[in-house]
């Protein structure tokens, strides 16, 4: 996750944040405000702006020492851990609620269910939220699509809502459920070329695919006008931990 903290700022400025009312789904789901909240992968504090509205006491696990920083100093409150979700130790009877936003596909896929149930308390819940970019226009789309592919074949997007799947599939939780929330995001070519830009397929990219990739996507925003909409799917999925597979 080490790459975003060189685009800090930029991230911060440009990727748009979350609806606040995934606080107030959590704390329904929960059944009132958890005692304590965890932030895995917290970046620059998108995701912690929303969790902070619940107001328990928050930590944030951030590896990257640049976002860490930054977090602290956004968020005075809250407990910043620089270190990964597989070297951080939860609290002894576990917390609250672990939350994750736009950060699961950062964590070790093998581990990071099991992870995530042993660090909750026995009534605790699994928040998971981030958003999917998709295109109000499909032949945007087809177009993006295409021209992304031109420059680098290998490029591959998860499906949509990746991440509910992930936790049905692994087990470890139970009454899994989903929320989603979508709106149209109009971005001008500046701004959607600045949102390209902290994207982590991108930044894993050869500097010359960089420059190809923006290239190639800046011609199709001026076929299209100048403009791109985003049709901004964001997912929210919950559970609780379930019992330990070796106990069932």
């Amino acid at each position: 996750m080490d790459v975003f903290g060189q685009v800090a700022d930029l991230y911060e400025s440009t990727r748009p944040g979350y609806p606040p009312d995934i606080a107030d789904a959590i704390v329904a789901y929960h059944g009132g405000p958890p005692a304590s909240v965890v932030e895995i992968g917290a970046g620059t504090g998108k995701g912690t702006e929303v969790l902070a509205r619940i107001g328990a006491p928050l930590t944030c696990v951030e590896p990257d020492p640049r976002l860490a920083a930054r977090l602290a100093s956004r968020f005075p409150a809250a407990r910043v851990d620089a270190v990964t979700f597989e070297q951080w130790s939860p609290p002894v009877g576990g917390v609250g609620l672990l939350a994750c936003a736009m950060a699961w596909h950062w964590l070790d896929p093998a581990t990071r269910n099991t992870r995530a149930r042993r660090a909750l308390a026995p009534a605790g819940t699994l928040a998971i939220f981030g958003h999917r970019y998709d295109y109000a226009d499909p032949d945007q789309d087809a177009a993006i699509q295409a021209a992304l592919h031109s420059v680098d074949p290998s490029v591959r997007e998860r499906p949509a809502d990746w991440f509910h799947q992930d936790v049905l599939t692994h087990g470890e939780f139970t009454d899994v459920r989903k929320q989603v929330f979508r709106r149209a995001l109009p971005l001008d070519k500046q701004r959607y070329l600045a949102l390209i830009r902290t994207f982590g397929p991108y930044l894993t990219r050869p500097p010359e695919q960089q420059q190809h990739g923006l290239a190639a996507l800046s011609r199709l925003v001026d076929d299209f006008g100048g403009t791109v909409v985003l049709d901004l799917r964001t997912t929210l999925v919950l559970g609780r931990p379930g019992r330990p597979k070796h106990a069932r």
